[in-house]
């Protein structure tokens, strides 16, 4: 009789544990606290909590070591080459999604539906008020001029940002056009590259260089700091643009992993992210450009001005990554 008394006394017990809530798990690229409003609103919409590992570096090798007992459902990156590293790796599965289909252009997502962009930030150059009159830099080709030696700062050369620039500039010349446009961009250097854009803005702020490259949305986000918005106010954006295209863009996007122990839930909070109350937030908290065309850019965002984006299809920019760090290995831009 004791074993069926020792069952009878398990069941009671495990009918007391209520049902454990739905959850999703995510590997984040970005800081928790950009994204938190989101997560925040998805919870407060479905009851679905949401947990975020910030993965800074090595994510390709932390999901690959966990295989499928990866707790992971969701990955959160920026640039489309840490997104296309991840698929290509084989850590991710096809999603489909009339709502992803809906919401999210062909050209923010990847053809066979492994991830989705979310956001887009263009790559542009911070201008001193003060030391450069309007019109004066117009292409990304133009930063390898001559007149602008010991003018120009900017973070390490083989930053995902700027590799992605340098992509880009191969793809509307050619590898050999890219690289001497790297030698005239590193000789124009104020001086060696280091930091973030932030540091490039304040840099500017404090004399030390004219121009820097940034992403549009480090401005915002010096804006509302009340540390670092002179740093912001001393410059200005401007959209360059390449001779024979638009300006620069780049994302961040959203994959779902192969493991996904929680798939529907994951899916879901895939489907509210591409929804106008996300991309709304993305817009507003920020300071992206949401890729959902019905939902309007932030009023900051607005105010910088509007740009052409630059057609070159981003799996295009992820196949040419490696040329264009052997370009900047080459030249020792960060040298």
């Amino acid at each position: 009789m004791r074993p069926v008394r020792l069952t009878l006394t398990l069941l009671l017990a495990s009918a007391a544990i209520p049902a454990m809530a739905e959850e999703v798990n995510i590997y984040s690229h970005r800081q928790p606290e950009l994204i938190q409003p989101l997560l925040d609103a998805f919870t407060k919409d479905t009851g679905i909590e949401v947990n975020v590992a910030f993965v800074d570096k090595g994510m390709v090798e932390r999901l690959t070591a966990e295989g499928a007992r990866s707790p992971a459902d969701l990955v959160l990156t920026v640039d489309i080459a840490r997104l296309s590293q991840v698929v290509d790796a084989g850590l991710t599965q096809p999603v489909t999604s009339d709502v992803l289909s809906k919401n999210i252009p062909a050209e923010f997502r990847d053809p066979g539906n492994q991830w989705f962009g979310l956001t887009t930030r263009a790559r542009v150059v911070y201008a001193s008020r003060e030391r450069v009159k309007d019109g004066e830099v117009t292409t990304y080709e133009d930063l390898a001029d001559p007149k602008w030696k010991g003018r120009i700062c900017s973070r390490p050369g083989t930053h995902d940002y700027n590799l992605a620039l340098v992509a880009a500039m191969i793809a509307h010349h050619d590898e050999a056009y890219a690289k001497k446009w790297a030698e005239g961009l590193r000789a124009n250097l104020a001086k060696p590259p280091e930091g973030n854009d932030r540091d490039q803005a304040k840099s500017i702020w404090a004399g030390e260089c004219d121009i820097a490259l940034g992403n549009t949305y480090y401005m915002g986000q010096m804006v509302r700091d009340p540390d670092q918005k002179a740093w912001a106010d001393a410059s200005r954006i401007v959209y360059p643009h390449f001779e024979n295209g638009g300006t620069h863009v780049n994302v961040s996007g959203m994959a779902m992993t192969k493991a996904a122990p929680h798939r529907e839930a994951a899916l879901k909070l895939m489907e509210f992210l591409a929804s106008d109350e996300a991309q709304k937030i993305y817009a507003e908290t920020n300071d992206e450009f949401p890729v959902e065309p019905g939902v309007a850019r932030s009023a900051l965002v607005e105010s910088w001005g509007p740009f052409t984006p630059d057609d070159v299809s981003l799996s295009e920019l992820a196949k040419l990554r490696p040329t264009a760090l052997k370009i900047m290995e080459e030249v020792n831009f960060d040298g």
